[in-house]
């Protein structure tokens, strides 16, 4: 509290943060359902996650089911050529994590992105097949039902099949996308640029189909073959000529070496909710676990939702976290991460030492020695009638990924070796700033921000939550979960609520238009910081949640609501769906 009287008498936050009520955004009503509940960023896809769950399929048979549509109705970012991960919590309470990341290609270096004179060459870890990691999608959902379902590859995936064969009518969503696709991502691959683009040259408009009759044949391969109808024969085959012919290094060793790992999932605690995340090679659970240390020791919810006092010490909180992210994390397999150290209050304690209660930090003055995620990810969120909790989070990286189809697969393929250093010190495409820990090695998945999270309370699901953004996948998962605890919004409240970020460099804060007020702007500048508006809404997330047994906090603390799940797609992701049953 000593902090608090701080801020108020030196930066006048009386208003904001004694009388301060907070102004939820105007949402919908959460959707209601009892059984079960999926939401994903493509209201078909949704559709198909339900009823696979009414079919007797549990969460991971619709996570499995999900996977396969989003790549056929979602191909910005719904996919069977990137990767990601997946958050298990089931009914007993027993959880475990899925990591199905692409890794570097057996042939990968460390300069691979850098010319002669040792800098980056432009694009090179962007587009073309160069850019390509190992997929690992495929992968991932075959050992998660293969392990945790219940149902047959078919029964999984013979829904995305039909999509692909038959085609799907697209909405007003899908042609801004295919048309800003063929204009800016495909031209350079003919193969991507016949799928998602019309014969005619004229731009997409709502109501056409759009037929991916390769793609189908390559999901009917997988529903047949299991694993062996991706990462070997045909499909495998076709990737790697494409890959050598193109400038790429894929090879089909790179894919028969192909391992899913299942690891233990971070957890932590904050205001006695109990929180399940991603471990590395994800950063993601790790950092929103950090920052909730940090923050636990301050009154949040009296502070109030975007106050001046809140957004200072989130910032703070933010720029502390993301250096120990972006300058010690890692694979696990090629780097010792400090896990315990980074999940550690008295560490988190130690940090609000150091947090000035007067004035902004300044990012340069963290500078770790030895120094100088892309938007187009997509999460989604289920439970079903048991209690079984699944979040996944997967990705292309890119929107469209590296814009490459190898001909006969219809499979757009990732650019996620963007996501590694290329040069110490030097910014990715996202402006995160990175270390050795991240650099280029053979087998080695790059750093992620990826957060599918799941929470409990007292042994029982509480929320699932999780979203795209880039690195600001960590900033919108941990807003999220905070304006539920600690500001009383419902699930859709949370996640529409303006957001802010902050990533340690650039140094600054970067928020929605109107995010926060002109005062809060004025007080904040007053401290020392730079605000920044980004207008670009495609970076701020399209988040998935779920909460369990109420609309809200004050309606679950009072004995429950009207239904039992309660499930809310972004409003930035206008196909989005939830579809609860």
């Amino acid at each position: 509290m000593r902090l608090l009287a701080n801020l108020i008498a030196t930066t006048g936050l009386v208003a904001a943060s004694v009388i301060y009520q907070p102004a939820f955004a105007a949402s919908l009503e959460p959707v209601k359902a009892d059984h079960g509940m999926v939401v994903t960023a493509q209201h078909l896809a949704s559709e198909v996650g339900v009823e696979v769950l009414k079919k007797g399929g549990n969460a991971v048979d619709a996570a499995v089911a999900v996977g396969y549509a989003l790549a056929v109705v979602y191909p910005e970012a719904g996919n069977i050529g990137g990767g990601g991960f997946m958050t298990i919590r089931m009914k007993d309470g027993t959880s475990t994590f899925l990591d199905f990341r692409e890794r570097a290609p057996l042939a990968a270096t460390q300069d691979m992105y850098l010319d002669a004179d040792g800098n980056i060459v432009e694009d090179a870890s962007w587009a073309g097949y160069l850019a390509v990691g190992v997929p690992g999608t495929v992968a991932g959902l075959e050992y998660a039902r293969e392990k945790y379902g219940k149902l047959s590859s078919h029964d999984l995936i013979d829904p995305a099949i039909a999509l692909a064969r038959d085609g799907f009518a697209l909405n007003a969503y899908d042609v801004d996308s295919l048309n800003w696709g063929a204009s800016e991502v495909f031209g350079g691959d003919p193969a991507a640029k016949a799928i998602f683009s019309k014969s005619d040259g004229t731009p997409f408009v709502v109501g056409d189909v759009l037929v991916q009759s390769d793609l189908a044949a390559t999901l009917t391969a997988i529903a047949d073959q299991g694993l062996d109808g991706f990462y070997k024969g045909a499909t495998a085959e076709k990737i790697v000529k494409a890959s050598q012919d193109k400038g790429g290094i894929l090879s089909l060793e790179d894919f028969e070496q192909y391992k899913v790992r299942e690891m233990e999932p971070i957890a932590c605690s904050y205001r006695g909710y109990d929180i399940i995340s991603s471990p590395p090679p994800s950063s993601g659970g790790l950092i929103i676990c950090e920052i909730l240390n940090v923050l636990e020791g301050y009154p949040i919810g009296y502070l109030g939702a975007n106050s001046a006092a809140t957004v200072h010490l989130m910032v703070e909180a933010m720029r502390h976290a993301f250096v120990d992210r972006n300058s010690a994390l890692g694979d696990p397999d090629f780097v010792e991460n400090p896990v315990e150290k980074l999940l550690d209050k008295a560490y988190a304690a130690e940090i609000r030492g150091r947090i000035d209660p007067y004035r902004a930090g300044v990012s340069e003055g963290l500078m770790p020695e030895g120094m100088g995620e892309s938007n187009e990810t997509t999460h989604y969120s289920i439970i079903d009638e048991e209690g079984n909790a699944v979040a996944v989070t997967y990705t292309l990286n890119g929107s469209y990924g590296a814009g490459v189809v190898a001909d006969g697969t219809g499979i757009l393929l990732n650019n996620e070796m963007d996501d590694f250093t290329s040069k110490p010190g030097s910014a990715n495409a996202y402006g995160l700033v990175q270390g050795e820990a991240n650099a280029i090695q053979p087998r080695k998945s790059p750093l992620s921000s990826m957060s599918p999270t799941v929470i409990s309370k007292d042994g029982e699901p509480f929320m699932v939550i999780g979203s795209p953004g880039g690195p600001r996948i960590i900033t919108i998962t941990l807003e999220s979960i905070m304006n539920v605890i600690d500001h009383g919004m419902d699930m859709q409240e949370a996640i529409d609520a303006p957001r802010i970020h902050h990533q340690w460099l650039p140094d600054d804060i970067k928020m929605e238009p109107n995010g926060l007020s002109p005062d809060t702007i004025r007080l904040l500048t007053g401290m020392g910081y730079k605000v920044g508006i980004d207008p670009d809404w495609t970076i701020w997330g399209q988040a998935a949640g779920i909460l369990v047994g109420g609309r809200d906090l004050a309606e679950i603390e009072a004995g429950g609501g009207d239904a039992r799940y309660y499930g809310a797609i972004d409003s930035r992701a206008s196909s989005g769906k939830a579809v609860g049953y």
